[in-house]
């Protein structure tokens, strides 16, 4: 059976954001905890050994593989920093024009340096990547 690999961990994340090498990537870390805990409303944890997640949820796909997963969440990476948002919300798309310098994937967007995004987007992100969740995963 499938073991998920990340899940939320009683780790500091206090510890996990100063062991971060670069000064700048640190600082930024402590701005972005700051902005998703305040638009989040959810305690920062430690998911895996380098998501700080906000929230959880627990979906199930139709090929009937299921887990846990931080409602949004963020990673200071060496090369760049990942935010993670709801894979599948159509929402994000429309929001990301308007973001600032930045790439993204399925369910990452990846940022170089929190001076390069609009803060006021970022908080819509996390407000909306939440509603389409919840609204998605259902809590029982």
């Amino acid at each position: 059976m499938y073991e998920q690999k990340t899940k939320e961990t009683d780790a500091s994340v206090i510890e996990f954001i100063e062991a971060v090498e670069s000064q700048k990537k640190r600082e930024d870390a402590y701005r972005l905890l700051d902005i998703f805990t305040e638009t989040a409303g959810y305690e920062a944890k430690m998911w895996g050994p380098s998501i700080i997640g906000f929230g959880s949820y627990h979906y199930v796909y139709k090929t009937g593989h299921e887990g846990d997963a931080p409602l949004v969440g963020f990673s200071p990476r060496k090369a760049k920093t990942s935010l993670y948002f709801a894979p599948g919300d159509s929402e994000r798309d429309a929001l990301l024009t308007k973001f600032g310098k930045h790439t993204s994937g399925k369910a990452c967007v990846y940022i170089n340096k929190v001076d390069d995004i609009d803060i006021a987007v970022l908080q819509q992100l996390i407000k909306q990547s939440i509603i389409f969740l919840r609204k998605t995963y259902p809590e029982n």
